[in-house]
């Protein structure tokens, strides 16, 4: 008797325990079907890798080339013309003849003002012999200072790239000795053509005519021919523009937030140019007064001009053509750097999401120098890391996600 009850106690048991274990696997069944319904899908991510290798910080924009000294010949009075035989591109040598002018008679007031402007002159020719001088004592300077530097580096006193920036140095006030030169004697060739006003006002006419014939100041080319037919023209109008294609500079203007950054000797890179490779060239002058430009979006910006001197040949570019700038004002060979486009603010932090198995992990990173498209990262992720471009307000940390690979 009490055996079956024993039988039928621990049937029930058994039967209890089958319910409950069958009853628990059915929840189970529910909830994965429940989490399969319901939870929400996983967020669709873009993914760049944290990489360690080169980067550049620059400054660009576009610029343009242009001959580094122009010398403007123009008609000193009032006078007729006759027809230039000059083209553009023609070669010129120092004292050919650019132009003759047959002087219109001149009244008082015209004289007075040929003598005022023979002063002014002259002023300009004394101003640029100063300039020429202060010039060459700048060049001596440089020189024995690159001379020190080398002896300096020979015994160990300075590091190597003092040699670089002193030679830069010395380039530079050279350049500057050569354009002041070329400015004295641009100046000194303006007296000559003031002064030849005033003599072909008082010579004798050959004939009932008086002839006055200018000349080029310097050796160089035919820039552009102004007024290439006969006729009459006033005092002060252009002829003829002459320059040396030989010599270009670079000009090119930046925002003066930018251009703060920018130091005589960094390198400009010009792309955009219609040639296959970049061409390099020499910053050599932030001019010291900044300009106000409309930008296209309607927005008064101050500017400035950064004016480089080429390095590589410029091969087929001539006065007046577009490139495309870029001034390196920081690089290393070798940093951990990721995508710009993955860094998002928080407060005065900056935030990355990481993508590990699968789900997003939001990390604090400490960022350096930057450009355009990359960022140099000191801390906070490590290379081979991956890392979510263009971070969606979707993601939040711990998010399932699924990504695609970005080289």
């Amino acid at each position: 008797m009490n055996s079956k009850k024993e039988n039928e106690t621990a049937g029930a048991a058994a039967h209890r325990r089958r319910t409950w274990a069958w009853s628990a696997i059915g929840i189970a069944v529910l909830a994965l079907l429940a989490w399969y319904l319901f939870s929400p899908n996983p967020v669709a991510v873009e993914v760049a890798a944290v990489e360690s290798g080169p980067l550049q910080v620059t400054v660009s924009n576009q610029g343009q080339v242009r001959v580094h000294d122009k010398y403007v010949i123009a008609a000193p009075v009032s006078a007729e013309i006759a027809r230039i035989g000059l083209h553009d591109g023609d070669p010129v040598a120092r004292g050919d003849e650019i132009a003759v002018l047959n002087p219109l008679p001149m009244d008082e007031r015209q004289r007075r003002e040929a003598l005022a402007r023979l002063d002014a002159t002259k002023a300009l020719e004394r101003e640029a012999a100063l300039r020429v001088e202060r010039a060459r004592t700048d060049m001596q300077f440089a020189i024995s200072e690159r001379t020190r530097v080398e002896r300096l580096v020979n015994d160990n006193f300075v590091s190597p790239q003092a040699v670089e920036k002193a030679a830069t140095a010395e380039r530079i006030s050279r350049a500057e000795w050569e354009a002041a030169r070329s400015r004295e004697q641009a100046a000194a060739a303006d007296v000559k053509a003031a002064a030849a006003a005033l003599l072909a006002d008082e010579r004798p006419a050959r004939g009932d005519k008086r002839e006055l014939r200018l000349a080029s100041p310097v050796n160089g080319y035919v820039l552009r021919v102004h007024e290439k037919s006969e006729r009459t023209v006033a005092a002060g109008a252009p002829l003829v523009t002459i320059g040396d294609p030989g010599r270009y500079e670079i000009v090119v203007d930046v925002l003066s937030t930018d251009a703060v950054k920018v130091k005589p000797g960094d390198t400009m890179l010009l792309e955009g140019w219609g040639g296959g490779k970049a061409l390099r060239a020499r910053v050599r002058l932030i001019e010291p007064v900044a300009f106000t430009k409309i930008s296209s979006l309607g927005v008064e910006e101050q500017r400035v001009n950064v004016i480089a001197d080429p390095v590589d040949p410029l091969g087929p570019l001539g006065d007046g053509y577009r490139v495309e700038a870029s001034i390196v004002i920081w690089q290393a060979d070798k940093v951990t750097k990721l995508p710009a486009s993955s860094l998002f603010r928080v407060g005065e932090e900056w935030h990355v999401f990481s993508v590990e198995n699968g789900r997003a992990h939001e990390r604090t990173v400490q960022v350096g120098q930057r450009n355009q498209d990359e960022a140099q990262v000191l801390s906070g992720v490590a290379p081979g890391a991956r890392v979510v471009r263009f971070p969606s307000n979707d993601l939040r940390d711990g998010v399932r996600v699924t990504s695609g690979e970005r080289a």
